[in-house]
């Protein structure tokens, strides 16, 4: 759980595996099932755990290790019942206890910092609101939104249990050091 390299391409995925992510996750905006199978079929072999975007179906036919699911998104029962691995996208601590009640195995909180990767995301809910969804709950937590090498530590020191990155992903090794010296400090 430590560092979520989310792509969409096998290139910048083989990039992030060899600086040390440990969760590789398909995210390829406006693609079909069909599109997000073909891109996904060569991220399955990569060292990593290997989670889909949004898409349950493609997660299943991909035999992927787990779906991650937006507070909009539907599929979270056929996931679990497929034995996915389940995240899910949490804003505030009340939807990070029920994504916990639902299943899941992770919740993804943020965005933390305003991010130009998601333009339409929620207000920035800071590292006290990750905090508060840490404490609120018993499953890792991954704080993802405006992260890069300058501020994963402190996403770590408010108690995540790794961070995921979109603009970051090339800087991974650097990432990863980050984070483990965040988490040998705590």
């Amino acid at each position: 759980m430590r560092l979520h390299a989310l792509v969409e391409d096998l290139e910048t995925a083989r990039v992030a595996v060899e600086g040390g992510a440990t969760v590789i996750q398909l995210r390829v905006k406006d693609a079909s099932t069909r599109e997000l199978v073909e891109v996904g079929r060569p991220l399955r072999e990569l060292d990593a755990m290997f989670v889909v975007n949004d898409d349950v179906e493609a997660a299943i036919r991909l035999e992927a290790d787990g779906v991650h699911l937006g507070r909009d998104d539907d599929g979270a029962e056929r996931a679990l019942g497929a034995g996915l691995k389940l995240g899910l996208s949490a804003w505030d601590v009340g939807q990070a206890i029920a994504g916990e009640r639902s299943g899941a195995a992770y919740i993804g909180a943020g965005p933390i910092w305003e991010t130009p990767s998601k333009p339409e995301a929620d207000p920035p809910i800071g590292l006290d609101g990750l905090a508060g969804i840490v404490d609120a709950v018993d499953i890792p937590v991954v704080a993802i939104g405006g992260i890069d090498t300058t501020n994963a530590g402190a996403c770590i020191a408010a108690g995540a249990a790794g961070v995921a990155v979109i603009r970051a992903t090339r800087d991974a090794h650097a990432l990863r050091e980050v984070i483990d010296e965040a988490l040998a400090a705590r």
